[in-house]
């Protein structure tokens, strides 16, 4: 009898909670309805309808159905360019985060840069890249310049005159002083895979062609130079 009692109290507290829960769900959005009822009342004016997230969307992520919801909306609160139609934004890709209860913008679905534009001929290719070997931080894009590789105690000329497609940037626009970083290089397709294994197995050094010593050379071990002469055919090869 005492266990029937103890099973009774535990589904009548369970009920309760579930009760509590529901009223204070029901408060919330009560509270939420009765807001968005005095900004219609305050602001008046035309109502449209608009896409509004249901959840958080990570910058990144797909958009589905389940994501969003058509809303009535005070067109005077809208941000620019709202989404009117689900049909415009359901599987694309968001470029920024987007948080439950917004108002859904193409902005959201913009990216913060440009299309990488590569010469007809050449291959993108992203190397690492740390502030100090890259002139300070200056390399920018579009900018043409020298990469050496250097491991050890030998360094040779990589490639010369090669331009700058884009890098990782800071405020100034220019690379980071972080220590991770990257630079987006254009070269002929045939040196994509040297530049990459050099990029693995040494550090890249990017050089910009004002700041290029006359006959630099490339040293081993013992001292010895080598590879001037070879130097001047780089900017064909990249």
């Amino acid at each position: 009898m005492k266990q029937s009692h103890m099973t009774a109290a535990s589904i009548a507290c369970g009920v309760l909670c579930a009760a509590c829960v529901a009223g204070f769900m029901a408060n919330v959005q009560g509270e939420a309805d009765a807001a968005r009822a005095e900004a219609l009342a305050r602001y008046g004016g035309e109502q449209v309808e608009v896409c509004v997230a249901t959840r958080d969307i990570g910058a990144g992520e797909r958009v589905d159905l389940s994501a969003i919801e058509m809303r009535l909306w005070v067109a005077d609160l809208l941000p620019e360019e709202p989404i009117r139609e689900s049909s415009e934004i359901v599987g694309k890709t968001a470029t920024s985060s987007i948080v439950k209860g917004e108002v859904i913008s193409q902005k959201r679905f913009e990216s913060d840069r440009d299309a990488l534009e590569v010469p007809e001929g050449k291959a993108a290719v992203s190397v690492p890249a740390k502030a100090v070997r890259a002139v300070g931080g200056a390399i920018r894009p579009h900018m043409s310049v020298d990469v050496y590789s250097s491991g050890g105690s030998t360094t040779t000329v990589l490639a010369r005159d090669v331009l700058v497609l884009d890098s990782s940037v800071g405020s100034s626009g220019s690379l980071t002083s972080s220590d991770s970083g990257w630079i987006t290089l254009a070269v002929n397709p045939d040196r994509v895979e040297e530049i990459v294994a050099a990029s693995n197995k040494t550090d890249l050094y990017f050089v910009l062609p004002g700041q290029r010593v006359d006959g630099a050379v490339s040293s081993d071990s013992s001292g010895a130079s080598s590879g001037a002469e070879a130097s001047s055919s780089e900017s064909e090869k990249s």
